[in-house]
């Protein structure tokens, strides 16, 4: 495969970036010359159209350099200590170089919950689209400082997945100190046969993968096999590649890397989630007009709403039924069952003064909803 973006106007990218690429070894300083030349080719992607989100390593090892904390394993509160000191560095090296190329850099820290919960999900989700909308790029990385030893992703691989599968992306691309998966540890390994297409990950693929060599990160090829189920289950394609200079126009001028293929697309993974595994919380009522809006492709807007029933918070789902009583599709819910009592049937410029705060413009958003032909019977 050459260029993996050739084929789309607008793809939507989401690009791992390891401690071990980004961090010059023990010494804790960012490798400026090649963060220059990964901005450079971040640059080019987006003049063409396609947008992007980075998922960044590197906090710990910088703030653990400007702490001069001993070597070895670090306390849990050290780590986050850590943390603290290196995600001002990271974001501030971010975002000079992203400058230098013109681009905007907004720095998001996530934690497990932040994607599970939904509520929160529906938060950081509504984030992303804004400042992907905003032309911003989003650097992202995991909220070390408040995560506990229990909910931590324990790498920035699977956490990259979760962004993935959370905004919908078409690609993941991570970057590794390795060129792709090979059958055993190339480096210590040398008959290692590269492998460049996975169509499926099974038991014999995982069995494959190595521990990290890098001495930096967290994570290793098992965490990036991991992440690739996540991400192609949620419909995207992922991409390990080497992170050498340049390493994404590399990538796209046919440098040598393995492809993990989606399972299905990210529209219709979303919409399977929604139709056939959220239990309901509570019902909506809408009229004849809504409904049309709805099969057209439309949003589920307050005015088209007749009446509301259960006790459900925002990000539940909830069914929604035509004017005959027949379940047209189910969806999460943009407001509590509180607050879409009172938008029942008004119009979204009303929300303001109503509820006293701004809110979503749809009760449910497109993008959140399943129709009945995907809804189990």
């Amino acid at each position: 495969m050459t260029d993996p973006f050739a084929c789309s106007t607008s793809c939507l990218v989401v690009v791992k970036i390891g401690s071990a690429l980004l961090i010059d070894g023990p010494g804790g300083a960012v490798r400026q010359h090649w963060l220059d030349g990964m901005c450079a080719d971040f640059a080019e992607l987006v003049r063409e159209g396609h947008r992007l989100v980075i998922v960044s390593s590197g906090a710990i090892a910088l703030g653990r350099s400007a702490l001069a904390l001993r070597p070895g394993a670090l306390r849990l509160e050290e780590s986050q200590a850590a943390a603290a000191v290196g995600q001002v560095k990271l974001a501030q090296a971010w975002a000079e170089a992203l400058a230098r190329q013109q681009l905007v850099a907004a720095q998001v820290l996530l934690t497990l919950d932040d994607t599970e919960e939904r509520r929160r999900y529906l938060n950081a989700r509504a984030t992303l689209a804004t400042l992907l909308e905003l032309n911003a790029v989003a650097v992202i990385n995991e909220n070390d400082t408040v995560a506990t030893a229990e909910i931590r992703y324990g790498d920035n691989d699977r956490l990259a997945a979760r962004v993935a599968s959370m905004i919908g992306a078409d690609w993941l691309i991570l970057f590794s100190d390795v060129d792709g998966l090979y059958t055993a540890n190339p480096h210590r390994e040398p008959d290692a046969r590269y492998i460049d297409v996975v169509e499926q990950i099974t038991p014999r693929i995982e069995a494959m993968a190595a521990g990290s060599v890098s001495g930096l990160g967290r994570g290793g090829m098992a965490s990036k096999i991991a992440a690739a189920r996540i991400a192609t289950n949620a419909g995207c394609q992922v991409v390990i590649a080497r992170g050498q200079d340049h390493a994404l126009q590399a990538l796209r001028r046919g440098g040598r890397h393995t492809r993990f293929l989606a399972a299905t697309t990210p529209s219709a993974a979303r919409k399977r989630w929604i139709a056939g595994t959220l239990k309901p919380q509570g019902t909506l009522h809408i009229d004849a007009g809504a409904l049309a809006a709805l099969r057209a492709g439309k949003s589920l807007l307050p005015a088209g709403v007749c009446a509301v029933e259960g006790d459900f918070s925002r990000g539940d789902a909830v069914c929604i039924l035509g004017p005959d009583g027949r379940e047209a599709g189910r969806g999460l819910s943009a407001y509590s069952a509180q607050d879409a009592r009172a938008l029942l049937g008004r119009h979204t410029d009303e929300i303001p003064a109503i509820l006293g705060y701004r809110g979503r413009d749809a009760m449910v958003h497109r993008d959140d909803l399943a129709l009945t032909a995907t809804v189990p019977t």
